[in-house]
Parts: C-alpha cells; structure tokens; sequence
C-alpha cells in the first residue's frame, strides 16, 4: 500500500517578518521598549479596534496581503473591509511601509490607489487563496465577514495595490 507524504509546508510569520525590518534599520521604532509589531498593534488599538486580540489578527492579515501584493504584481487582488485596517495601519505608518516596500517589493514604492465605489465580485475569497498559496496562514474569519464586499483597489496607478 503506497502512503502520501505530505510536503512540509512552511507558514510565514508576519510577526517575525514586521520585526526583521527593524534589524534593517533599528531608527524604525522610536518607541522605547518595544518592537514594530507591538509599536503596530498599540497603533490600532489607539485608533480603531478595541480588542488585543482582534487588533494582532487584523494586523497579521494586513501584512499578509501587502506582502502577497508585492510579490504579485499585476495579480488582481482586493481586500475586505476589516483586513484593509490592518494594510492602512501598516501604510500610515510610512517608515515601516517604506520598509517593506524595500524588502518585497525591489525598493519600489507600491502605491495604494483606491477606487470610490466598492466591488462585489467574489475578489475578497480569492484574495484569501492567494495569500494563503503564497506561504500565509489565513484568519478565514476576518476575510469571510466582509467577503461580498471588497475594499476597492485598483491599477489605476503603476505598481499599484
């Protein structure tokens, strides 16, 4: 009887990922004590979520998918409304974003271009599968609580997610 093996498959880990990019370079976290995951997950829970939990959630989904969009160029993407707090968290925060921008993304700036009006296409599941066969787990809950309604990004403009 002939038996599956199964490959090991590794599951990247954002958090290591965020906090990599401070061996980078050490002046991207200006809070004392603390590293950029942390400094990122303060950020959110200052500004928009009000659980822990929720907030380190939204924020590994939010790096899986700049991360998956850097590493995808031209592939059609879109998030949901709940991991977009997480991409914006990481965007606002422009010496983090830049950083990542330099490690997955060639050092090229990958702009954020958002249409007004959202798309209603099934875009935000097949964003979940993409990020998740490009070595991410994904928190299906997050993506399945805003799946019929995708945060608008486009290619309006080069390079663009």
């Amino acid at each position: 009887m002939a038996t599956a093996v199964e490959a090991s498959v590794r599951i990247r880990d954002t958090r290591a990922i965020l906090n990599a990019l401070q061996e980078r370079d050490p002046l991207l976290v200006p809070d004392k004590g603390m590293d950029i995951w942390e400094r990122e997950v303060r950020l959110l829970l200052r500004d928009s979520v009000a659980v822990r939990s929720l907030a380190e959630r939204i924020l590994d989904q939010g790096i899986a998918y700049l991360i998956t969009a850097m590493e995808n160029p031209g592939v059609d993407m879109g998030p949901g409304y709940t991991v977009d707090i997480g991409i914006h968290q990481i965007i606002l925060d422009t010496p983090v974003y830049f950083a990542l921008c330099d490690m997955y993304n060639g050092g090229r700036y990958k702009h954020h271009a958002p249409l007004v009006k959202r798309r209603r296409d099934g875009i935000v599941m097949r964003t979940a599968e993409i990020i998740r066969s490009n070595g991410f787990e994904i928190d299906r809950e997050l993506w399945e609580v805003d799946a019929s309604d995708c945060g608008p990004c486009d290619e309006k403009v080069p390079d663009s997610h």
